[in-house]
């Protein structure tokens, strides 16, 4: 039959014991399905699936937008006795066709300052950056986990161990850490400047915020060992 001489490999496998020929009753649904005719190209080819039972017909699909894509019928055979019937008709992405980018989770798309005036970017419960408040490490709340379990009193969450790690990583090694340019032509590091302000918590040690309003990072976390021109011990 010449409609098989176009059939896919998994096709031609099965050519000796095709088990029906629906390509005239797919080309008909897909045109019907298609409004124009122009919209539906050449047959491409044919696929049963494991018990016969099944077809995969393919189209060339001429679909503004959709280059590439091919129009899908499914027509089915119950039994011996019965006439093919259509299940279904789709487009579907051909190996060149242009598709859309994998869709990822909002979280994971926003990016420092995304984030503008009215913007809410809601959290989630299983935040690994967070734990609840009853968790917080020894040091970094004014009151102890005892009272902040019984007594219901500070924050719902505070930074999981994980979520330290995250930001303390992310402020050393980025603009405000000890490699940065700035730093690396400083006179002399944060820890000794009149202007830091160390953090409270478990994060103290490493890191501080700089109050010195003549410094580029003024009001920002810098690290212990970060650096700049405005150091308060710079002399001539």
């Amino acid at each position: 039959m010449a409609w098989l001489k176009k059939t896919s490999k998994a096709a031609k496998s099965k050519a000796v014991a095709a088990p029906f020929d629906a390509l005239d009753l797919a080309r008909s649904a897909v045109l019907a399905d298609a409004v124009d005719p122009k919209l539906v190209g050449e047959y491409l080819s044919v696929d049963f699936d494991d018990d016969g039972r099944m077809a995969s017909y393919l189209f060339d699909a001429f679909k503004a937008g959709y280059n590439g894509w091919r129009w899908a019928v499914i027509v089915a055979k119950v039994d011996e006795v019965s006439d093919p019937t259509i299940c279904d008709v789709v487009l579907i992405p051909g190996p060149d066709s242009l598709l859309a980018p994998e869709w990822i989770p909002y979280l994971d798309r926003i990016q420092p300052g995304d984030v503008g005036v009215g913007d809410i970017v809601p959290s989630t419960l299983d935040d690994p950056r967070l734990v609840p408040g009853f968790a917080a490490l020894p040091g970094d709340e004014d009151l102890d986990s005892v009272q902040l379990w019984e007594l219901g009193l500070g924050r719902p969450r505070v930074l999981s161990v994980e979520g330290r790690d995250q930001a303390s990583k992310r402020w050393y090694t980025g603009d405000r850490g000890p490699d940065s340019p700035i730093a690396l032509a400083a006179p002399k590091p944060c820890a000794s400047c009149g202007f830091f302000l160390p953090i409270s918590g478990s994060l103290r040690a490493a890191f501080g915020v700089c109050a010195n309003a003549i410094s580029p990072e003024d009001a920002r976390v810098v690290s212990v060992d970060h650096g700049c021109g405005a150091h308060s011990e710079a002399t001539l």
